[in-house]
C-alpha cells in the first residue's frame, strides 16, 4: 500500500494537551460527525471537543454509537467515529465493532482508559480494552505518549480505509489526554492512497475464454462491489454481457433490483429463480462475494457442475471455500472493466431464467384483511423511490426487506449481514439520516429487535432526525418461532412476546409522532403519512403471528431443496 503525499496537519509549536491533539487529528482527517457517550476516562477529550468544528451526537447507549457510526460509514464511504469511556463504555462498543468487522465497515473507535499508573491495579472502570477487542478490529493502539497521538490517528484512519476496510481502536489513558506536549514539527497526514494493482493479463484472458464458451453463466455478486466502489463497472459488465445475475444480502442494490435479468437474492431465503439458476449454471462468475454459508447452503452442492471465476479485492477470499478455476484479485472495478463480456449462445438460457423469474415471482394477494408485511414494504420502497434508504434489523422482517424492497444502490440497503445484530436498525437509521439528510431513511424493525436499542428514540427526539420507523409487530421472536415450528416439532420455547408495550404510545412518550396500522385497507394512507411526516415518526404495524418467510432452504440442505409456504 502506498501513501499519499504528506500534508501539513498543523505546525503548532505551542503546547497542546493530548485531548486537543485528538481533536486536531480528527479535524484534519475530515471527520464531520462523531457519535458517543461521555464518562470519566474520556472526559478530557469531551472537554476539548466543545471548541472544535466536530458535531457530536449524544446517543443513549455506547452500542448505538458504534452502530450509528457504522451506518454513517456505509453511506458516506468514510470511516465512522465513535467515542466511549473506559470499562462498560468500552465493552458496550464491542458488538458494534464486531458488526463492522464482519461487514468490512471502516470505523475508528476511541476509548478512554484509566490513567497509566493505575493500569493493572483493577482500578474503577478499568478493563483491558485492547485485549477484549483484538479479535474484532483490524488493529489497536494503546497510547503511551501524547506526542504520538497525531501519528497514531493518521495510521488508524489509514488502516480503517485501506485494503479490506474495517474497524480500528485507539485506547487513551486519561493521563495521556491530560498531558501537555510541544509538537515542534509539521505533522504529516499518512492517509493511504488507493492502491494500484497490476492486472493479470493471463487470468483475464482465461476468464474471457470461460465466459465465451459458457452456455449457462450466472453473475454472482456481493458486498465487495460497494467496498471496491465498483457499482459502475458491475453495471457496465452486466449490460454488455447480459448474463443473468444474483446477489448476496450485502450485494443488493449494486444492480438496481428491478433491472431485467436480475433474479434476486440467492441463498437461504433467496428467490427460487436465483437459486435455480445457480444450481443449473455451468459458469459462476463470483464478484466480491465469499461463498458464505447463508448464500450457498450445502457447499458441495452449490453450483456443483459449474466452473468458477472468482474476482475479489481480498486475495485471501479466493478459493477459501470453493476452488476457483480462474482467480482475479485486486481492483474489482478495473478487473470488471477489463473483461470483454462477450458471451456465446446464451439467449435460450436468458429466456429460461426470465421465464422462471416470472413464474416464481412473489405474489401479494395474500388472503385476509390484515396487513401483509411483504406488500407493505414493497409499497413503501416504491413510494420513496431512488431516495429510499432502508436500515434493517434482524429477523423475519430483514428477509422480507431483502426480498420485496426495491434498491437502486448498495448504500440504500443497510443491514447487519455477517453478525446478525438485533438492535442495528434504529441507531443505523440515525447514522444514515445524518449522513444523507436528503434521503428518505426508513428503519424497518421487529418487536424483538426494536427493544434492543429502543432508548435511541430519545436521540431522535433530541436532534429531530426525520427517521421513519416501520415496526412490524407479531408479538413473537418471529424467525426463532418459524424455525421451532419447522425444525423443532413446534416446541415453542421463549418466543412469545405477549407482554410487548403499546409501541405507538411508547414512541409518543419519547415525543415521537406515532400511529398504529393493523388493517390492509389503511395501508395506502399509512404509507403516505409515514413518508410525508416532516420529523421522526413511527408506524406500529400489527401482523398475523403465524406469517412465515418463504421460501426457505432448511439447514444443511442444498439450495435446490427450497421449502415453500
Amino acid at each position: 500500500m502506498t501513501a499519499a503525499s504528506p500534508a501539513t496537519l498543523n505546525s503548532r509549536t505551542d503546547a497542546r494537551s493530548g485531548a486537543q491533539l485528538v481533536i486536531d487529528a480528527l479535524e484534519h482527517e475530515g471527520v464531520r460527525r462523531v457519535f458517543g457517550y461521555p464518562g470519566g476516562a474520556i472526559m478530557p477529550v469531551y472537554d476539548a471537543l466543545t471548541a472544535s468544528s466536530l458535531k457530536h451526537i449524544l446517543v443513549r447507549h455506547e452500542q448505538a454509537a458504534a452502530l450509528a457510526a457504522d451506518a454513517w460509514a456505509r453511506v458516506t464511504g468514510e470511516p465512522g467515529v465513535c467515542l466511549a469511556t473506559s470499562g462498560p463504555g468500552a465493552t458496550n462498543l464491542v458488538t458494534g465493532l464486531a458488526n463492522a468487522f464482519m461487514d468490512c465497515v471502516p470505523m475508528v473507535a476511541i476509548t478512554g482508559q484509566v490513567a497509566s499508573p493505575l493500569m493493572g491495579t483493577d482500578a474503577f472502570q478499568e478493563i483491558d480494552t485492547f485485549g477484549i477487542t483484538l479479535p474484532v478490529v483490524k488493529h489497536s493502539w494503546l497510547v503511551r505518549d501524547a506526542a504520538d497521538i497525531p501519528d497514531i490517528f493518521a495510521e488508524a484512519f489509514r488502516f480503517a480505509r485501506s485494503g479490506r476496510p474495517g474497524p480500528v481502536l485507539i485506547d487513551l489513558p486519561k493521563d495521556v489526554t491530560q498531558a501537555n506536549v510541544t509538537v515542534p514539527r509539521a505533522l504529516a497526514c499518512r492517509t493511504a492512497a488507493r492502491a494500484v494493482f497490476p492486472l493479470d493479463a493471463k487470468a483475464l484472458a482465461a476468464a474471457d475464454r470461460l465466459i465465451a464458451s459458457a452456455r449457462r453463466p450466472v453473475l454472482y455478486f456481493g458486498g465487495g462491489i460497494a467496498l471496491g466502489q465498483a457499482e459502475g463497472a458491475l453495471r457496465a459488465f452486466f449490460q454488455r454481457s447480459r448474463i443473468p445475475a444474483v446477489a448476496t444480502l450485502k450485494g443488493l442494490g449494486a444492480l438496481p433490483t428491478d433491472w431485467p435479468g436480475f433474479l434476486g437474492m440467492l441463498g437461504m431465503h433467496g428467490t427460487r429463480a436465483a437459486n435455480t439458476a445457480v444450481n443449473d449454471c455451468d459458469l459462476l462468475i463470483c464478484v466480491g462475494a465469499r461463498f458464505d454459508d447463508r448464500a450457498t447452503g450445502r457447499l458441495d452442492s452449490f453450483a456443483a457442475n459449474a466452473r468458477v471465476i472468482h474476482i475479489d479485492g481480498d486475495a485471501a477470499e479466493i478459493s477459501k471455500l470453493r476452488k476457483a478455476d480462474v482467480a482475479l484479485a485486486g481492483d474489482v472495478s478495473a478487473i470488471l472493466s477489463a473483461l470483454s463480456g462477450e458471451t456465446g449462445e446464451i439467449e435460450g438460457w436468458r429466456r429460461t431464467c426470465a421465464e422462471n423469474a416470472e413464474r416464481w415471482a412473489f405474489r401479494y394477494d395474500a388472503p385476509g384483511s390484515g396487513v401483509y408485511a411483504p406488500a407493505l414494504l414493497k409499497q413503501i420502497s416504491a413510494a420513496a423511490g431512488d431516495s429510499f434508504i432502508a436500515t434493517c434489523d434482524v429477523g423475519q422482517h430483514q428477509m422480507w426487506v431483502a426480498q420485496h424492497c426495491r434498491f437502486s444502490r448498495p448504500q440504500a440497503h443497510l443491514t447487519s449481514a455477517g453478525l446478525g445484530t438485533m438492535g442495528y436498525g434504529l441507531p443505523a437509521g440515525i447514522g444514515a439520516a445524518l449522513a444523507e439528510p436528503d434521503a428518505t431513511v426508513v428503519t424497518i424493525s421487529g418487536d424483538g429487535s426494536i427493544m434492543m436499542n429502543i432508548q435511541e428514540l430519545a436521540t431522535l427526539r433530541r436532534y429531530r432526525i426525520p427517521l421513519k420507523i416501520v415496526l412490524i409487530d407479531n408479538a413473537q421472536l418471529g424467525m426463532v418461532r418459524q424455525w421451532q415450528e419447522l425444525f423443532y416439532e413446534e416446541n415453542f420455547s421463549e418466543v412469545d412476546l405477549w407482554d410487548n408495550p403499546d409501541f405507538a404510545e411508547l414512541a409518543r412518550a419519547f415525543g415521537i409522532e406515532a400511529f398504529t396500522l393493523d388493517r390492509r385497507a389503511d395501508v395506502p394512507g399509512a404509507v403516505e403519512r409515514l413518508l410525508s411526516t416532516r420529523g421522526p415518526v413511527l408506524c406500529h404495524v400489527r401482523i398475523d403471528p403465524r406469517e412465515n418467510v418463504w421460501p426457505l432452504v432448511p439447514p444443511g440442505k442444498s439450495n435446490s431443496d427450497m421449502m415453500e409456504a
